[in-house]
């Protein structure tokens, strides 16, 4: 073999990796249920085991027309509804048909904080929608182009993955909208974080606190991010609000009433108008 190239992989660990191409996803036909959702099953190297894509959308659609995309973010480990049904909830107050959206909702493996871990390779959640829920949805569904119509709405720990998603990517996702969420934890050793996280060095990139102060300048021309109300996390609220002041970034604040900590508690018509207004005059 020659000695350039063997001394080439051994000096360059993550050229050899990418010369190993990771195997393409297993992506089902949607299947739908009696609730009317339509439902992929997935199996690809990011997750572990049998994921899933929820997809809900509008009950009129014209051929041709192209639609905005809301990602409806599980708050849950896999089809977990102690927290109600955030997709059947939306569904319920009619939103898709309101704002004329199609709605997703995927399922992980693992509790879900929309990060990578730095060394379990089946714990990648942010790869996992970006590289395949994300390229799944466009290529079966008529989205619309641009990051205006990429939305993120979560609650707790997804409302802390809208967030961080939309601060990591800005020219992805267009708004984020949070309800009752941690934004202001600086360690992952709470609520599964660690799980997840794995490490204090890996959080960091995806700390919000951390990604607010980086990206400040980016957010200070319209309200991409939303906070409207709590449950559990009013004080870290209060604390995200003032920080976002202080940095001049502008923002949607709503604080109240207090609602139960769970997805029908009545905050997302609310959260879904702010998202819905994207590039609208």
């Amino acid at each position: 073999m020659n000695r350039l190239f063997i001394t080439c992989i051994l000096l360059c660990p993550a050229w050899a990796a990418l010369s190993a191409a990771e195997p393409s996803p297993e992506i089902s036909d949607a299947a739908t249920g009696d609730d009317g959702i339509r439902r992929h099953s997935v199996k690809c190297v990011y997750q572990a085991g049998t994921t899933a894509v929820r997809v809900l959308l509008p009950d009129d659609m014209p051929a041709g027309r192209r639609y905005p995309l809301l990602f409806v973010l599980p708050v849950e480990t896999g089809d977990g509804h102690h927290y109600g049904d955030g997709l059947a909830e939306v569904k319920r107050l009619g939103l898709h048909n309101k704002h004329g959206l199609i709605c997703v909702q995927p399922t992980f493996s693992h509790i879900p904080w929309y990060a990578d871990h730095p060394t379990d390779p089946t714990i990648r959640q942010e790869s996992y929608l970006l590289k395949v829920v994300l390229p799944l949805v466009r290529e079966r569904y008529p989205i619309e182009d641009g990051p205006n119509n990429c939305l993120l709405l979560g609650f707790s720990k997804s409302g802390w993955g809208a967030w961080s998603l939309l601060l990591r990517h800005p020219k992805l996702f267009g708004r984020a909208a949070a309800w009752d969420a941690p934004l202001e934890e600086t360690k992952p050793n709470k609520y599964g974080m660690e799980i997840v996280f794995g490490t204090q060095e890996n959080f960091e990139p995806y700390q919000i606190t951390k990604l607010l102060e980086a990206h400040a300048e980016q957010f200070r021309r319209e309200p991409r991010l939303g906070l409207f109300g709590y449950g559990n996390f009013r004080n870290q609220h209060i604390a995200s609000h003032e920080r976002m002041v202080k940095l001049q970034i502008a923002h949607q604040y709503v604080d109240g009433p207090k609602r139960e900590h769970v997805w029908q508690s009545g905050w997302i018509p609310e959260a879904v108008e702010f998202l819905t207004a994207a590039g609208k005059p």
